[in-house]
């Protein structure tokens, strides 16, 4: 056998060392990730008005049906649908002559009475001295007074009987009872109007000023009513309510409470208030739907953060903050009103905190982030917030 030199073996064992050394060395660790970046903004803090929005319905100040009081053939509609009409303007006539004739038997009737009754006093007056005479009978003349007695009450029923025929005659002239806004006619001159029943023939409404009819919660009244209490009002109505119409235009008149039903509907546990609104233009019309926004409280250095940085699970509401070093709490809070999009903080933040507004789904509580600023948002320079019935918190 050949002799292997002793550089050649010297080389051989450094490779089986080396092949040795690389088989069972580990690898190196995995470098760490990254901490997730999430983008954070500052508790805006300024003075929030709370303003309760109401859903309801215009009234006219009055509205008076105009119905037929008499029976009778429709002869003459003396107004134009849709107009204004003055107290004691003629809206319609109904035929006199029937009840013209009526009157006259009435008169006729009552004459024929007040005859019956002179007839009467003069028997009395006769029979009284023929009686201390022992002319005639104390029987004849207590007849004689009874007689006179219901000849008086013949005579007191005919003249109520002409007093209703005269009163029937003036109801063929139909009036406004008050001034405003007339409807359409629902009957037009030649029906018969009044048989059996008192036709409605049209309806007159008053419309300046106009009332807006809505109906609170429960929960809704006490907070305004304790305002009130607070303020020094004891109650007092409250004005400078605004109104929103169907087109989203906002009423240019304000308008102040009226009146405050005396109890809450069991049906649906609200409260009725009327509000009323001037209504020189006549541009609000009975039954026009809109939506009243009255102030409800005054919050002076409200806490305010954007909603998509709250989370609400099971009504419980939270938000993430993020410290100088980059760690993350979350926090329970308990939320106000909303405020266009941003959402009024009522406990448990402070004004120095910076909240998680994107990237929630990545973090946990206690762990470490990457915070960076979010782009600003359109803040308005009025800021209001607006509640609807039984939202407000």
């Amino acid at each position: 056998m050949k002799r292997v030199s002793e550089p050649a073996r010297a080389a051989a064992v450094a490779l089986v060392v080396a092949a040795c050394s690389a088989a069972c060395s580990e690898p190196p660790p995995a470098a760490a990730p990254p901490p997730p970046e999430v983008l954070v903004a500052d508790v805006i803090q300024r003075d929030v008005p709370v303003y309760l929005e109401l859903v309801g319905q215009t009234q006219g100040y009055q509205d008076v049906e105009i119905r037929a009081r008499v029976e009778g053939y429709l002869t003459n509609m003396a107004f134009q649908e849709g107009s204004l009409v003055r107290k004691g303007a003629l809206l319609y006539e109904i035929d006199r002559l029937p009840l013209e004739a009526i009157l006259a038997q009435s008169k006729a009737d009552q004459a024929t009475a007040e005859a019956r009754l002179a007839k009467a006093n003069n028997d009395v007056a006769r029979y009284r001295p023929l009686v201390a005479k022992q002319a005639v009978s104390q029987r004849e003349l207590d007849d004689a007074v009874a007689e006179q007695d219901a000849a008086r009450s013949q005579v007191d029923a005919a003249k109520a009987a002409v007093d209703k025929s005269a009163l029937d005659l003036s109801y063929t002239r139909i009036t406004a009872p008050i001034s405003g806004l007339i409807g359409t006619a629902l009957v037009k001159a030649g029906n018969l109007v009044g048989r059996g029943e008192s036709t409605l023939l049209t309806t007159i409404s008053q419309i300046d000023p106009a009332l807006f009819r809505v109906g609170v919660t429960e929960a809704d009244y006490l907070r305004i009513a304790r305002r009130n209490i607070d303020s020094g009002r004891k109650g007092g109505p409250q004005t400078g309510i605004r109104l929103t119409l169907a087109d989203g235009t906002v009423y240019p008149h304000t308008g102040k409470v009226n009146v405050v039903d005396r109890a809450v509907d069991p049906t649906t546990g609200t409260l009725g208030i009327q509000l009323l609104f001037p209504n020189p233009d006549l541009l609000l019309r009975p039954g026009q739907y809109g939506r009243a926004r009255a102030l409800l409280d005054n919050k002076p250095g409200a806490l305010l953060v954007q909603q998509r940085a709250v989370q609400e699970l099971q009504n419980l509401y939270s938000v993430a903050t993020v410290d100088g070093s980059g760690k993350v709490a979350f926090k329970n809070v308990k939320v106000g009103p909303r405020v266009d999009s941003l959402w009024v903080i009522e406990e448990g933040l402070t004004a120095s905190d910076k909240v998680v507004v994107e990237g929630l789904q990545r973090i946990q509580d206690g762990m470490t982030v990457t915070a960076k600023p979010a782009p600003p948002m359109p803040v308005p320079e009025k800021t209001e917030a607006v509640t609807t019935a039984g939202e407000a918190k």
